[in-house]
């Protein structure tokens, strides 16, 4: 049996939960933050909890990110996967039920477009600090930054997800949990990331974050520097002071 998503980051929190995981930075906002692999955890664990008991997601269905490339984004795939839910990409705002999409989650350029296509909506201000929309959301969807906080900070499901469910859906083409771990091993060969690797992966689109600002990280048990809207001219700078190994833009 091939591992999954899941069970590779809490092997990662046992191994050493205090080293930094992730570390995103916005170009255009100035926004730095670092999370630790156990508070990236945490998130995850809340944003299941969320997920199953705020918006009652089971295994096996369809959950939308219409996000960029964000930490809180990373964190809503890998609560999926804990889950054993779908995430979707590219997602045309279909209607929800057995072959539709149960959940949408949509980032502040996404809500209004958003709203209404699913039976449960989740908006994400992607501010910093994870804070809340300012202005008023449409009808029926949730702030996530108001929702997700009162969530453990620990997610264990009713039964652990199989690797051979659908996890990642994009362009047509359908992957399974134990086909990402897979692919992301293969990734990190192309990349020439060993054990330990520290990727600065400059990417506005969620996709290839998904991959190489965090699976490819979990299956190598090393770590990433997401950039979002990247100031090339910082690149060099940065690299040094994150002690960057491979990066990839």
């Amino acid at each position: 049996m091939s591992e999954t998503p899941a069970e590779l980051l809490r092997t990662e929190v046992r191994r050493d939960g205090a080293r930094p995981f992730l570390t995103f930075y916005d170009d255009a906002t100035g926004e730095r933050v670092e999370l630790s692999t156990t508070t990236f955890d945490n998130w995850v664990a809340k944003t299941a909890g969320f997920l199953t008991d705020g918006l009652n997601a089971e295994p096996g269905e369809r959950v939308a990110l219409r996000l960029p490339a964000h930490w809180q984004a990373l964190a809503w795939a890998a609560a999926c996967w804990s889950v054993g839910a779908c995430v979707v990409l590219d997602d045309d705002g279909g209607s929800g039920g057995p072959d539709g999409v149960q959940v949408a989650v949509a980032g502040p350029d996404a809500v209004a477009a958003a709203a209404g296509g699913a039976p449960e909506v989740v908006g994400l201000a992607l501010r910093p600090l994870g804070g809340r929309f300012t202005e008023p959301l449409p009808p029926g969807v949730a702030d996530y930054a108001v929702e997700v906080p009162g969530y453990p900070d620990r997610f264990v499901p009713l039964s652990a997800p199989d690797d051979a469910e659908p996890a990642l859906e994009q362009a047509g083409t359908v992957h399974t949990l134990g086909g990402l771990v897979d692919y992301a091993r293969r990734r990190a060969e192309q990349l020439g990331a060993g054990p330990g690797s520290r990727l600065l992966v400059a990417t506005d689109d969620l996709g290839p974050a998904l991959l190489d600002a965090l699976l490819v990280p979990l299956v190598v048990g090393g770590s990433a520097v997401l950039v979002r809207h990247e100031d090339p001219a910082r690149r060099a700078a940065r690299a040094e002071s994150e002690r960057v190994t491979a990066a990839v833009a």
